[in-house]
């Protein structure tokens, strides 16, 4: 089932990359397999899949143990408290939950003390819901220059996780925002490469986001199946 539904979202990649004149090759899948065992990863794994997300840290380094042989990229995508920083800074490739100068320090200073460079994204709280995380959009910049100081981490762009949408096209105006804000920023000195990537658009609106821009699609049921 995994790797069926892989290839199917493969061909709905590349079809949306092509409505928006843009090569499928310009979008990172992130299979989200947070709560689902070791063995679906590697049943996606045997069908190409390379790129893992996961939510929380102490089930992600479980995982990247677990799965250490196989060389795998990991992307830490729930939001991270600053006490486990330190972990989250030497295990995930990419973490793109930094949503305040407090926590982006204390993962530089980890990160560098255990000579890691993890990719870094800032995610962005558009939509203020009470139950999401995000640094405001009039705090954006302030963290966004701050990363650009860091010593260890990298600065890759933004993440957003918009209001869940009754239909599709209903994230559509949130996509936009981010990829607004992310020209504005661009505009305002920050230099195109560090900002170069749009993490946004899940299982239910992933296609709707690479029409607007998104470098990065986290998806997880749509690969693994409902959850429990």
């Amino acid at each position: 089932m995994i790797a069926s539904n892989l290839q199917a979202l493969r061909r709905r990649i590349v079809a949306a990359a092509e409505r928006a004149h843009r090569p499928a090759s310009d979008v990172t899948l992130v299979a989200v397999s947070k709560t689902f065992p070791v063995e679906s990863i590697r049943e996606a794994v045997d069908a190409g899949q390379r790129v893992f997300g996961e939510n929380r840290v102490q089930e992600g380094l479980e995982k990247v143990e677990a799965l250490k042989a196989l060389d795998l990229e990991w992307h830490l995508i729930g939001h991270l408290q600053s006490n486990k920083a330190r972990k989250a800074a030497a295990a995930f490739a990419w973490i793109e939950s930094v949503d305040s100068i407090e926590l982006l320090r204390k993962i530089d200073a980890a990160a560098h003390e255990a000579g890691a460079t993890p990719r870094v994204l800032v995610q962005a709280d558009l939509a203020h819901e009470t139950t999401k995380h995000g640094v405001d959009e009039r705090a954006l910049g302030d963290l966004v220059r701050a990363a650009l100081d860091a010593r260890a981490v990298q600065l890759c762009g933004l993440m957003i996780v918009p209001p869940i949408p009754e239909r599709p096209e209903d994230s559509r105006p949130w996509f936009v925002r981010l990829r607004a804000t992310r020209d504005e920023l661009v505009s305002g000195g920050v230099p195109a490469d560090r900002l170069a990537h749009l993490s946004m658009g899940m299982s239910h609106d992933f296609e709707v986001a690479i029409e607007e821009g998104a470098t990065i699609v986290r998806v997880g049921s749509a690969i693994f199946g409902s959850r429990a």
